[in-house]
């Protein structure tokens, strides 16, 4: 993106409003207009209410927080007054009632370009997140639970920090059933418009859950016709990084070429296994795939046991050395809790926050993020009467 040049993305309904709004931004010292098919970042969105208002403020609200883009505008045909309430309350700077004022667009852009000029000295920095593989190395072993709560403990972690959730489990994706969600889009969506693929067309797909998480699921259709590929899932991934500061991805228990591609693109793969010797059979597996993929338990590669019993039969010593990993994490087995979570839809930190199995996760959470929730201290009538 060049220094001194400002690039505006339009998301209009109309082609005759967009052709306006485009001849006036070209013809705007300092201003150029960002195609359609054009995927690189830009300034300022201006973006046209239609008929789906909810919708389309919720695309600005989650460009307002994820702070991808500086400022946006709006433009509608309709002169409601709570539209125009709700675009203040969202922080818009301008709003342009139709037909367009040419001049009230200039000064609209010359004012924009003041601010940003003002906000030269603290320059934003470009996001690189990092991506956490949570990945089976058995079905119906919990992964699903530890990727969900994870996603969501990160986001409690720091409110200012960006989580995503990614479902790749290709056949039996089930994290909207653990948000109780019922999403529009998922990513089959952004595969078969990878062309389209932009921070625009990405946010418009993502659903925001109430913790604060955007959630991308998987196709619910058991046909085959997901449309991903490696090449694929790489380029929704950079850009993902690009936007987030975290994302988790739910893998199924696959290990062609597209999971391939996704483990080596993560910063960390999570190997969630439960102490059984099935588990740990294919966990042996894993650990030589991963080995061939260049990949240690030492570094990118952490080895978690969920359902940890402290009776069980397979202690985590005899775990270890059998599949020649290193435990990171412990994660205890409480199915009254997590089957609660499970069935009210909700995550562990809405049940219950300081139960063992939240505050197993929270630990993982904190470990990978290097941050801590601070504890609140008491009232100073409470600490008098602790020490008593």
């Amino acid at each position: 993106m060049a220094k001194n040049i400002i690039y505006v993305r339009l998301e209009t309904k109309s082609s005759t409003l967009r052709e306006t709004l485009g001849q006036i931004i070209n013809s705007t010292e300092g201003f150029r207009l960002r195609g359609a098919e054009d995927t690189d970042p830009f300034d300022l969105l201006i973006l046209e209410l239609g008929q789906d208002v909810e919708h389309e403020f919720q695309i600005v609200q989650s460009f307002t927080s994820l702070g991808t883009v500086r400022e946006i505008f709006l433009t509608s045909g309709q002169q409601d007054p709570t539209i125009l309430l709700r675009a203040l309350r969202e922080g818009i700077k301008e709003f342009f009632p139709q037909p367009i004022n040419e001049q009230e667009v200039r000064q609209a852009l010359d004012n924009f370009r003041q601010r940003r000029d003002l906000e030269k000295e603290s320059k934003r920095v470009e996001r690189i997140g990092k991506i956490i593989n949570v990945a089976p190395s058995k079905g119906g072993g919990g992964n699903t639970t530890i990727a969900v709560n994870l996603a969501v403990e990160l986001a409690q972690l720091n409110k200012r920090r960006s989580v995503a959730l990614v479902d790749m489990n290709l056949l039996f994706g089930e994290v909207p059933l653990f948000l109780d969600i019922r999403p529009s889009f998922h990513w089959g969506e952004v595969a078969r418009n990878i062309t389209r693929l932009d921070a625009m067309f990405l946010m418009s797909v993502l659903h925001r859950h109430s913790s604060g998480i955007y959630v991308l699921p998987a196709p619910s259709e058991l046909n085959g016709n997901h449309y991903l590929s490696p090449d694929i899932a790489e380029n929704l991934l950079g850009l993902m990084k690009s936007i987030f500061d975290y994302t988790v991805i739910d893998s199924g228990l696959a290990t062609d070429d597209i999971a391939i591609r996704v483990i080596e693109l993560s910063d960390t793969v999570l190997v969630t296994s439960i102490l059984s010797v099935p588990c740990l059979t294919n966990l042996n597996r894993i650990s030589r795939l991963l080995h061939d993929l260049g990949l240690t338990s030492d570094d990118s590669v952490k080895l978690v046991v969920n359902r940890d019993l402290k009776d069980s039969h397979i202690s985590i010593k005899d775990a270890e050395e059998s599949v020649r990993m290193k435990v990171s994490w412990r994660v205890p087995n409480d199915f009254v809790t997590t089957m609660s979570a499970i069935n009210q839809g909700k995550s562990l930190y809405e049940v219950s926050m300081n139960s063992p199995v939240a505050r197993a996760i929270r630990q993982i959470a904190q470990d990978l993020s290097g941050e801590k929730i601070e504890e609140k201290k008491g009232s100073f009538l409470n600490r008098i009467f602790k020490r008593s």
